[in-house]
C-alpha cells in the first residue's frame, strides 16, 4: 500500500513556494553563484572575527571551498555553449565544498584536538571541538561508571559550571561510547571522536531514507541547502550532534511515509530520547501515519513510541531522578543552578530581554505559532515525506526563532529539512528511472539508481 501510494505523482507545486521554485529553476547557475558568494562571505567573517578557534579554522577552509565552487560556477556561466562533460556538472561545486569546506577542516580539528588539547576550558580560542562533543563523550563514560550519563550537580565539591551539564536525553550518550570503550591512544581517540559518530549516523540515515523512498536523483539545490550550506558545514566540522538528530528525523519521516509505522515509532522514540528538540517531529510523524494508515496504526505506533521511550529513559531516571530533571529539563529552560548559554539574539530572546512583559509576549507568540502549526496539521495532514518534512521545518523554525533560550545553530534543522523537502518532492514528481530535464551540462540531479 505504502509503495503504491508513494509512487503516485504529486500535483505540481502551487502558491508562493511553487513560484519561488520556478523562479530559482530558470537561472540555476546565477542562483548558485550568488549562493556560493554569500556563503564565502559568511565563512570569511567567521575566519576573521569569531572567538571560537574551531569556527575560525572552519572559516578558513570554507572560504577556499566556497571560492572554488564560485569560480567553477562562473566558468559555467561564461561558457554556456561548451561541450558537455562531467567537469561541467554543478555537482563539482558541491563536491568542492564537501571536500575542502567540510572534510578538510573536520580532519584538521580532529588531529589538532589530540595534539594541542583545549577541552574543559572556558577559553573558546583553544577549542578544537565545541563543548557538546566532549560533554557527550563524558556522558558515555559517566553512564558506564554510574548507570546515568548525568553528573549529580548537588553532590559536586565545588561550584557547578556550564560544562558540568549534559542537556540531552540518555540516548545521546551512545555517540560517546566508541571513545569511552576504545579510546586511550592518540590514534584511537581521533577515530572515536564523537564527531565521527555523528557524521556516520547522519550519512547512514540520509542514504537509508533515499533508498526507502526510492529517490531517483537528488536535485543540486536540495543538496546545497541540506549538506553544504554553512549551517551544516560548520556543524559537521566543529560539533555534529544536531546533524545526527536531524538525520534520524529524516529517517523517521521516510519510514512513516513508506508505511513502516512501527520502525518509524522506534526511530522517533530514540531520537526524541536523545534530544527533546525532536519532539515536534514525533507529532508530525503521528499525523503522517494516521493520514496514511488510519487510527489503529497510529495507536500501535504510539504504543511503540511510549514503550521505547520509557525503556531507555526510566532506568536512567531511577538511578538519579534529581540529576535527570536538572540536566534535561531545568538547565535547557534556564531554571538550573547555572544559566544556559543558549542566548542567541533571535526574536524570542530579544523580546524576552525587555523584561517580564517581554517574556510573556515571547511565550504567547511561541504558543500561538505552535497552535498554528497544529491547526495546519489538522486541516491538511501530511501524506508524503515532503509534506511531513516541510511541517517539521516550519515548526522547528518557529521554536528556534521564538523561544527565549535558543541557539542560532538550531536553524541547521530548518535548512536540512527544507533541503529534504526539495529532494523528496523531486522523488514525488519524477517517476523512478527517468532522466530529469537539464541533467546534461549543468548536472542538476545525481542518479542513485539506473533501474
Amino acid at each position: 500500500m505504502g509503495t503504491q501510494a508513494q509512487q503516485g505523482a504529486e500535483p505540481a507545486p502551487v502558491g508562493a513556494f511553487g513560484r519561488m521554485r520556478s523562479a530559482l529553476g530558470r537561472r540555476p547557475l546565477a542562483v548558485d553563484a550568488l549562493l556560493y558568494l554569500g556563503c564565502a562571505c559568511y565563512a570569511l567573517v567567521m575566519a576573521l572575527t569569531d572567538k571560537h578557534f574551531g569556527y575560525r579554522v572552519w572559516g578558513g577552509f570554507a572560504v577556499a571551498g566556497y571560492g572554488l565552487a564560485l569560480v567553477h560556477t562562473c566558468w559555467l556561466l561564461l561558457t554556456p555553449n561548451a561541450r558537455h562533460s562531467r567537469s561541467r556538472s554543478r555537482w563539482v561545486g558541491v563536491g568542492a565544498v564537501g571536500v575542502v569546506g567540510m572534510l578538510a577542516p573536520m580532519v584538521t580539528l580532529l588531529v589538532r584536538r589530540e595534539t594541542s588539547g583545549g577541552d574543559w576550558t572556558d577559553a573558546e580560542g583553544l577549542w578544537n571541538a565545541q563543548p557538546e562533543v566532549w560533554v557527550i563523550e563524558r556522558a558515555a563514560s559517566t553512564l558506564l561508571d554510574s548507570g546515568t550519563p548525568y553528573l549529580d550537580i548537588a553532590a559536586l565539591d565545588r561550584a557547578p559550571n556550564v560544562h558540568d551539564y549534559t542537556p540531552y536525553g540518555p540516548v545521546m550518550a551512545v555517540f560517546g561510547l566508541p571513545r569511552a570503550l576504545l579510546g586511550g591512544s592518540p590514534f584511537t581517540d581521533v577515530l572515536t571522536d564523537a564527531r565521527v559518530a555523528f557524521a556516520l549516523v547522519a550519512a547512514v540515515c540520509v542514504v537509508a531514507s533515499l533508498r526507502l523512498l526510492r529517490v531517483p536523483s537528488i536535485p543540486v539545490r536540495g543538496a546545497q541547502l541540506a549538506a553544504v550550506f554553512p549551517l551544516t558545514a560548520l556543524t559537521w566540522a566543529t560539533a555534529g550532534p544536531d546533524l545526527a538528530i536531524v538525520g534520524l528525523i529524516v529517517l523517521t519521516v521516510a519510514l512513516a511515509a513508506t508505511d513502516r509505522s512501527g520502525w518509524a515509532a522506534l526511530t522517533c522514540a530514540l531520537v526524541t530520547s536523545a534530544k527533546l528538540i525532536a519532539a515536534p517531529a514525533a507529532v508530525v510523524a503521528g499525523f503522517l501515519v494516521a493520514s496514511r494508515l488510519g487510527g489503529r496504526a497510529l495507536a500501535r505506533s504510539s504504543v511503540v513510541f511510549v514503550g521505547v521511550t520509557a525503556l531507555v529513559t526510566v532506568p536512567v531516571c531511577l538511578v538519579n531522578p534529581r540529576a535527570f530533571v536538572e540536566h534535561v529539563l531545568l538547565f535547557p529552560s534556564g531554571l538550573g543552578e547555572v544559566a544556559s548559554p543558549a542566548e542567541s539574539p533571535l526574536p524570542g530572546r530579544l523580546i524576552a530581554s525587555t523584561g517580564p512583559v517581554g517574556t510573556v509576549i515571547a511565550l504567547v507568540l511561541l504558543v500561538a505559532a505552535g497552535l498554528a502549526v497544529l491547526l495546519w496539521l489538522v486541516r491538511r495532514p501530511p501524506r508524503t515525506a515532503a509534506d511531513a518534512a516541510l511541517r517539521i521545518a516550519v515548526g522547528l523554525a518557529a521554536f528556534t526563532l521564538l523561544t527565549t533560550a535558543t541557539r542560532f545553530g538550531y536553524l541547521v534543522y530548518v535548512s536540512v529539512l527544507l533541503g529534504a523537502v526539495l529532494v523528496f518532492r523531486n522523488r514525488a514528481t519524477a517517476p523512478l528511472g527517468t532522466d530529469e530535464p537539464g541533467s546534461g551540462t549543468h548536472g542538476d540531479p545525481v542518479p542513485l539508481t539506473s533501474s
